[in-house]
């Protein structure tokens, strides 16, 4: 399998991100990519031109930088729509101090929310009640506190929260997407 096929860490994307002078958060693109996805299907051209304007960049330094780039927007979409409903954002892994991890998840919130609120209110009015509830929980997980301490309530606490934004998320895409991803077989036959 080629590094294109693997979808790219975060410490790969913010390598990549450092490579083209800019520190900022790879959590909070992916973010924006989710969100982006999920509402319009972003296609690769917009994607970069989003992620080049977010680096302060007109364009990716060299080819291998794009299809990374190109990469990760394509996993993402592919988890996103997938059956098994196993998307994860892109965050901090456990590499990363907790408190490090709860900016990358906080970053990530914002960078999503950023996009939805883009979004008119005649859009979210079709939303169902859990995915209004949804979005206005990641509220509060954009401002969370950082500086968290490493204990194992901490590990917790921060962990369920990055289930609540990856189930938002997913929620997001599968309203957005009707039967899209196709989570139930409609080849099992109803037995009465």
């Amino acid at each position: 399998m080629s590094p294109i096929d693997e979808r790219p860490d975060f410490s790969t994307i913010a390598d990549l991100f450092l490579l083209h002078g800019s520190l900022q958060s790879p959590a909070f693109l992916d973010g924006r990519l989710c969100a982006a996805l999920a509402l319009s299907d972003l296609d690769a051209d917009a994607w970069l031109e989003s992620v080049c304007l977010g680096l302060g960049v007109e364009q990716p330094r060299d080819r291998d930088s794009a299809a990374t780039l190109l990469a990760w927007r394509r996993h993402t979409l592919e988890a996103l729509a997938d059956s098994s409903l196993d998307y994860e954002p892109l965050l901090p892994d456990e590499l990363y101090s907790l408190a490090e991890r709860a900016r990358g998840l906080s970053e990530w919130t914002q960078g999503f929310l950023e996009v939805l609120d883009e979004v008119g209110d005649a859009n979210r009015q079709g939303w169902s009640a859990a995915l209004t509830e949804a979005v206005e929980d990641l509220g509060a997980v954009a401002t969370l506190e950082v500086d968290l301490d490493d204990s194992a309530e901490n590990e917790n606490d921060l962990f369920a929260l990055t289930e609540h934004v990856r189930m938002a998320a997913m929620l997001l895409y599968t309203e957005q997407h009707p039967g899209k991803p196709q989570v139930e077989s409609v080849d099992t036959p109803t037995h009465h």
